[in-house]
């Protein structure tokens, strides 16, 4: 098909702090531009400092989509995702807007603009007790590194020791690489994907200065609210980085400054993960960053590269 046919889709990614919920709100003000979240935790209600949530003003600026959808308790995968992601592509086009897609999880974006087919879990018992066996053999820790290259964000939410879940982790990623080597030869969509990216010291410099102000913003009591609520710290929202951390400090396992220093370091090790599992997306454009970046320029050119790729309204 060509690309003149296809749905057209803006995708804005990168890793955590680059600020691309704010240039992909700032380009949907001047394209009738509609939001959908590409973060696999913003789709939790309640949990909105530790996923550094658009606030309810930037919300209501612009349409957003799969933000605020599940509770806590839910499990939300990149099927889920694709599927939905596919389903709001073609309404948003159907309505004359701009569908953009805003967030770093990779494997959700990758599966979804290279048309990821993916098996059902209770048709790839096959690829389960292959992946248990593996586990049995050279234990969990492996696994969970082998999970970790390919969802980073699945990863840092799953215990190494959860290896039910770890399974059905990998059988969800390994299912869509495996089949998308022999399956879509190309993107089913007219898509611009534009990257963000800046010096590493800088971006970990940001990172740091952004769990601070989180902290500030009251995270360990909005922590500390949902187990109130009896969300229970196993499940899966809860394993995220920034509520796992804290709910060790609540739980008396460490001390707030050790939990504080455990948040940051994951955050900057998730942040490199992302940008090494981005390597697998070579059709990204990366904007090079200022470490104190003028957003009002980066919306500018993301604009001037619309116009180019054909994508504009």
């Amino acid at each position: 098909m060509e690309q003149a046919q296809k749905e057209k889709v803006l995708v804005i990614l990168g890793p955590t702090a680059t600020g691309k919920s704010h240039c992909a709100i700032e380009i949907a003000k001047r394209y009738q531009g509609e939001i959908i979240s590409g973060d696999s935790m913003l789709v939790y209600r309640d949990m909105n400092i530790g996923t550094a949530k658009p606030s309810e003003e930037e919300l209501a600026a612009v349409p957003h989509h799969l933000v605020n959808i599940l509770p806590p308790e839910a499990s939300f995968s990149v099927v889920d995702f694709k599927e939905q992601a596919q389903r709001l592509i073609t309404e948003i086009n159907g309505r004359g807007h701009l569908p953009i897609i805003a967030g770093g999880t990779g494997l959700y974006i990758k599966a979804l603009l290279e048309d990821y087919a993916f098996n059902s879990v209770a048709e790839n018992s096959e690829l389960r007790q292959q992946l248990t066996r593996e586990a049995e053999q050279q234990g969990p820790e492996a696994l969970h590194a082998r999970l970790a290259a390919l969802d980073a964000e699945a990863a840092q939410r799953i215990h190494p020791n959860n290896v039910r879940r770890v399974v059905r982790a990998l059988e969800a990623a390994l299912s869509g690489e495996q089949v998308n080597q022999y399956g879509a030869s190309e993107s089913p969509y007219n898509a611009l994907v534009v990257g963000l990216e800046m010096e590493r010291a800088a971006l970990y410099e940001r990172i740091n200065k952004r769990v601070d102000l989180m902290l500030e913003a009251g995270l360990e009591q909005e922590v500390r609210s949902l187990l109130e609520q009896g969300v229970s710290p196993a499940c899966q929202s809860m394993q995220s980085i920034g509520y796992r951390q804290l709910v060790w400090y609540l739980q008396g396992s460490m001390d707030y400054g050790q939990a504080v220093d455990k948040l940051k370091q994951a955050t900057r090790n998730f942040a490199k993960r992302q940008i090494t599992w981005y390597k697998k997306m070579p059709y990204i454009q990366w904007l090079q960053l200022d470490a104190e970046p003028n957003y009002t320029n980066v919306v500018g050119r993301i604009c001037e590269m619309l116009v180019e790729k054909g994508i504009s309204l």
